[in-house]
């Protein structure tokens, strides 16, 4: 092995043993006896047993699936809609589109957390009705959703030959049916794509939550957030831990599913 290609795989080992390293001590720390995060007394489960019985992480984790499988599902559907649109539009229009998209992507989160905290305070003062609570939370993790989608799927528009809906269409096809049997195939990577970082982001998020929920509506963020004020609970590396192995089991599944579709494509095309 030359010297040249040893330092890069250095490089490479070093990068990832700096990105992986505290989220396998957290791990191991998860099953740590005592109550302290710097010593070790000793292999024990009892942590998880405290997590599956905390209702208030129960109640916690279930109000960030809600709001992240839901944005991610409004999200991802506005945002492959929209970036269909976009790439029909003149090159001028949708130069100044994909700019103005991107400006949530580029903006730091707690200005978009107070923006959208003082547009729901004024429409709520202004019409009288309503609260902060789950539904601005959702429509919240919706908004900054939709642009990550939209940069995800549109590569994959910018590869697909511009012929292929005008063919279907040709063909007798309405063109809905042309859309969901010729071009959303085509896309799906990058759909699928934008739909896992939605929910990835979603997950993640804290600034725009604090700033856009009400009272008696946490997320995991929120209240880890809360709890690391007075000290967070070893449970809180149970759960990460959790999160973190589906995580890694999705993403797993995804790549084996890709895989086999690349398979069977060449299988059909004779490679």
């Amino acid at each position: 092995m030359s010297l040249h290609k040893a330092v890069k795989k250095l490089y490479l080992g070093l990068i990832l043993f700096f990105l992986y390293a505290p989220i396998l001590v957290l791990m191991v720390f998860s099953f740590n006896a005592s109550r302290s995060r710097g010593n070790w007394e000793g292999f024990t489960l009892d942590w998880y047993r405290v997590l599956f019985n905390d209702p208030q992480i129960a109640r916690a984790l279930r109000n960030t699936l809600f709001v992240g499988v839901s944005s991610t599902v409004i999200a991802t559907t506005i945002g492959t809609l929209a970036a269909v649109g976009i790439d029909k539009l003149k090159r001028g229009s949708k130069t100044i589109v994909m700019g103005i998209s991107r400006i949530p992507v580029m903006m730091p989160d707690i200005v978009t957390g107070l923006s959208l905290m003082v547009l729901y305070l004024f429409i709520i003062r202004t019409l009288g009705v309503g609260r902060m609570g789950m539904g601005t939370l959702l429509l919240s993790h919706v908004m900054f959703n939709v642009p990550y989608v939209i940069l995800s799927v549109t590569p994959k528009l910018r590869q697909l030959d511009a012929n292929l809906y005008e063919a279907a269409l040709d063909l007798g096809a309405t063109p809905l049916r042309a859309f969901v049997q010729v071009i959303l195939p085509e896309i799906w990577p990058g759909v699928v794509t934008g739909a896992m970082l939605a929910f990835t982001l979603s997950i993640d998020d804290f600034m725009v939550s604090f700033f856009t929920t009400g009272a008696g509506v946490q997320n995991l963020s929120i209240l880890i957030f809360s709890m690391a004020r007075r000290g967070v609970q070893p449970q809180i590396n149970a759960l990460s831990t959790l999160m973190f192995l589906a995580i890694l089991a999705m993403l797993f599944l995804i790549h084996w599913r890709d895989k086999r579709s690349e398979k069977r494509l060449k299988e059909r095309m004779g490679l």
